[in-house]
């Protein structure tokens, strides 16, 4: 629950940041008819609507188990942060860069150009608190990670797509300004436009990147070698297990975990004594690991484990 706290905080830092300054580049559009400002409320409207559908994705990935899920709706988050990243990339990018083309091939003036810059600058300073918030955020649970491979290792998308947005929307704000700027002292407003395409390309290649880490997630990532090494241990204590073989594990939310073990059981064991192991090992690790869920044991030969994983591992050298 710790995990979803600081998720929903840094979500709705972005939210109220992006949607004050939405209104905002709006207006100013409208007074200026710059190109590459529209652009940017357009992307401030994005990441709104963005953040909204993590904070839905959240609160349905906490959902209890029903008949018809009955590992719960976990993935949901991972769902729609998947959706977040199509967003950005089809309304985001693909309005920026239709609003350069049509703003070079027509191009006109920025008028008010000082209320652009005055934006901007509000712009940047509100960005850069939500911004720094959600790098506050990332970096507690990165560890001794370094950035992007805490990124590929993360298994709650919120985490690193709120960071990634507003890195992006840093980015969209320097770039619009060189724009504004570069538009009025050469006296070409074509310039205005080519900042809106460099908007695009920035929140294209922000989007292309979100939507290769939510994609994995959505499949299926493992836990962490710490937790299945942990599971492992836990399991080869128990006097009625001979041998821990080893887990597989899969993560349905950042916080929800199903687990399959294979064990090889002692020889004098009987039925009852594996149901009696296996609610021990359950009611062990939900104690120690709360966010295993769901723990599977199969019952099987240290011969047959290391076969499987053989076969699996010559199936991946041959792909």
């Amino acid at each position: 629950m710790a995990t979803h706290s600081g998720s929903e905080r840094t979500i709705y830092a972005a939210l109220a940041g992006n949607l004050l300054i939405a209104v905002t580049k709006f207006i100013a559009a409208a007074l200026t008819g710059s190109s590459a400002m529209l652009s940017e409320g357009v992307h401030s409207v994005v990441d709104t609507g963005n953040e909204l559908l993590l904070l839905y994705g959240l609160r349905r990935a906490a959902l209890p188990p029903d008949p018809s899920h009955p590992f719960g709706y976990g993935r949901e988050l991972y769902f729609w942060s998947f959706i977040v990243a199509l967003l950005l990339f089809a309304l985001g990018a693909g309005v920026s860069f239709y609003e350069g083309i049509m703003h070079i091939r027509a191009p006109e003036p920025v008028e008010n150009v000082m209320v652009s810059y005055v934006v901007l600058a509000f712009s940047a300073i509100f960005e850069g608190l939500s911004w720094r918030v959600a790098f506050k955020e990332f970096n507690r649970r990165r560890g001794n990670l370094d950035f992007f491979a805490a990124v590929r290792q993360s298994k709650d998308p919120t985490a690193f797509t709120v960071l990634f947005e507003d890195s992006a929307a840093l980015a969209g704000i320097f770039v619009a300004f060189i724009g504004i700027l570069a538009a009025q002292i050469l006296e070409m407003p074509e310039l205005d436009g080519l900042a809106s395409i460099g908007i695009s390309i920035i929140l294209a290649v922000t989007a292309v990147y979100l939507a290769r880490e939510s994609k994995g997630l959505l499949i299926g990532e493992p836990a962490s070698r710490k937790l299945e090494a942990a599971i492992l241990e836990i399991a080869g204590q128990d006097k009625a297990i001979r041998s821990a073989n080893g887990v597989l594990t899969v993560h349905l939310a950042p916080d929800q975990i199903v687990a399959a073990l294979s064990a090889e059981f002692e020889d004098n064991v009987s039925v009852p004594d594996v149901e009696a192991c296996i609610v021990r090992l359950e009611r062990r690790l939900r104690s120690e690991h709360p966010e295993i869920t769901v723990l599977f044991v199969k019952p099987q030969t240290s011969a047959t484990w290391q076969a499987w994983r053989a076969e699996l591992e010559a199936a991946e050298d041959s792909g």
